[in-house]
């Protein structure tokens, strides 16, 4: 994802920014952009999220190539005498 990357950038520049208004006191700055550090860090999990899901196997329940000829097998072999 494309999105990802640019995500982890602004969350990097948000948290040297939290740093900088920490060291210049700058404390109406700090509480704004730890409210952005957050929702940045909820994206990125919510994007992360999204990826492992999407990288999961997903059983179908297409059977294998040995199910199908044992049922062919099978349904072929004419019964035995009664």
């Amino acid at each position: 994802m494309t999105e990802r990357p640019r995500l982890v950038e602004i969350r990097d520049n948000l948290l040297t920014r939290i740093l900088e208004a920490e060291r210049e006191g700058w404390l109406g700055e700090i509480e704004g952009l730890q409210s952005s550090l957050t929702h940045a860090e909820e994206k990125l999990a919510q994007l992360d999220a999204q990826i492992s899901r999407k990288q999961e196997s997903v059983d179908l329940g297409i059977p294998t190539f040995r199910e199908i000829v044992a049922r062919t097998t099978a349904a072929a072999t004419p019964p035995g005498p009664a």
